[in-house]
């Protein structure tokens, strides 16, 4: 069975600043993203340590960067630990805004602490890319 949802991967910012040409619709403002991975095996609680007391510095760095209503969750899937992520981008130009997340220190910092704990799904590394895309077929405000 597979479980591709959707995908979030920390270091994507990082490792692929020009996200736009993978996924153009991010661009809008409004959007709200879906993402899913696999937490490496053993990885779970060291994950949820270090979001249980994400620095400050890189909070404020993603609400500068005009995300908003970002959550992250755990789900254990036949016995496989995977990664959620929900959060609504409130901004005109994603790829800038991503971009200023990508050159921050204190955020590649916090990227080395986190990206050893997550895997991209097959389908993903089988693109050369590391998101899952999906459609959205419903949405209600």
């Amino acid at each position: 069975m597979n479980y591709y949802l959707f995908f979030y991967y920390h270091s994507c910012w990082f490792h692929h600043v020009n996200i736009t040409a993978q996924m153009p619709v991010m661009c809008q403002k409004g959007t709200t993203i879906w993402f899913c991975d696999r937490i490496e095996a053993g990885k779970s609680r060291l994950l949820q340590a270090l979001h249980a007391n994400a620095w400050q510095g890189v909070l404020n760095k993603i609400k500068e960067c005009n995300i908003r209503n970002y959550s992250i969750y755990i789900k254990e899937i036949d016995g496989k630990p995977y990664l959620f992520s929900y959060f609504e981008y409130i901004g005109s130009d994603f790829d800038r805004d991503m971009q200023k997340m990508a050159v921050d220190s204190l955020t590649q910092k916090w990227w080395k602490e986190t990206d050893p704990c997550q895997q991209p799904l097959p389908d993903a590394v089988a693109k050369g890319g590391i998101w899952s895309e999906a459609e959205e077929v419903f949405h209600l405000d």
